[in-house]
C-alpha cells in the first residue's frame, strides 16, 4: 500500500529534513487531502505534539473525519491513545512512550490495543530516535522488533538518515526488518524511487511517502496506478478509498 503522508507543525502541512529543517510548508489541509485522493489512506503526524510544543487537534480531527488516517505524536499517554481512536484514527501510532532509556515501555503498551496499534522504530545511524528524533537509545529496530509483537498491529520503520533529502534509502535495512517479523512493516525515509517502492511492496511492506510527492518527484498519477496494481495483486479491500475531490 502506498500512503501519503500530511505532517502538522503549527497549524499547516510542512515537510522537514531529518525532522529539523522546515524544507517546505502548505496552508490547507484539506487541499492536501484533495491531491491525495485514489490512495486507501493516509498518515498524519502532529509533529508539535511529537517535539512536545503544543497540539493541532482540530487539524486531526477534522483529517481523521474525511478519510481513513493512521495518526501519531505526541502519544504518550493512554488518554491520548484513546482520544486518537474517538477522533477516527484507524491506527496509532506510538513511538517514545514504547520505551523506556533502556529497553521497552511494556507497561504503558499493555494499557493500548494492539489492534489499533502502530509502533514506531525510528532510526538514525542504526539506533531508535525517540522525542521528534532529537533523542537516541542504545537499541536498534532489529533487536526489539520480535519483542514488540505482542502489543502492535504492526510497525512505523522510518529511516531518519535520508528523511526528506530525496537521496533513497536503505533497502537492505527494510530487508533485515521483513525477515525479523511477520507484522505489518511501513517504510518511510528518503523513498524516492518508483523501483524502492516496487521492492519494497514487492516484500508486503507499505510505502509512506512525503517530500518525494510533495516537491513532485514522484507523480501522484503514476503512484495511483501503481497503488490500484497493488490492490488489485494482493486483494486489498480493508480500507475505502479516499474520496475524489468534488
Amino acid at each position: 500500500m502506498i500512503i501519503p503522508c500530511i505532517d502538522l507543525m503549527g497549524g499547516k502541512v510542512v515537510q522537514l529534513v531529518r525532522g529539523q529543517k522546515k524544507a517546505l510548508e502548505v496552508d490547507s489541509v484539506d487541499e492536501m487531502i484533495e491531491r491525495f485522493h485514489g490512495f486507501p489512506e493516509l498518515q498524519v503526524i502532529d509533529l508539535d505534539a511529537a517535539i512536545g510544543t503544543g497540539a493541532n487537534d482540530d487539524l486531526v480531527t477534522h483529517v481523521a473525519s474525511r478519510v481513513p488516517a493512521r495518526i501519531g505524536g505526541g502519544v504518550r499517554t493512554l488518554d491520548r491513545f484513546q482520544k486518537l481512536v474517538a477522533q477516527g484514527a484507524s491506527r496509532v501510532i506510538v513511538g517514545t512512550a514504547a520505551f523506556t532509556g533502556d529497553g521497552i515501555n511494556r507497561q504503558f503498551l499493555e494499557q493500548l490495543d494492539p489492534a489499533r496499534t502502530l509502533i514506531a522504530l525510528d532510526t538514525l545511524e542504526g539506533r531508535i530516535t525517540v522525542k521528534g528524533w532529537r533523542e537516541s537509545l542504545n537499541l536498534t529496530a532489529e533487536q526489539v522488533v520480535r519483542e514488540l509483537e505482542p502489543f502492535a498491529h504492526g510497525f512505523l520503520c522510518t529511516y531518519v538518515d535520508k528523511e526528506g533529502m530525496l537521496q533513497g534509502t536503505d533497502l537492505a535495512w527494510y530487508r533485515r526488518l521483513r525477515d525479523a517479523t511477520t507484522r505489518e512493516i511501513t517504510a518511510a525515509g528518503g523513498i524516492s524511487s518508483y523501483e524502492e517502492i516496487a521492492t519494497l511492496t514487492g516484500w508486503g511492506i507499505h510505502c509512506a511517502l512525503g517530500m518525494s510527492i510533495y516537491t513532485g518527484h514522484l507523480s501522484l498519477d503514476e503512484l495511483r496506478r501503481m497503488q490500484a496494481g497493488y490492490a488489485v495483486l494482493h486483494d486489498e479491500v480493508a480500507l475505502p478509498r479516499l474520496p475524489d475531490p468534488a
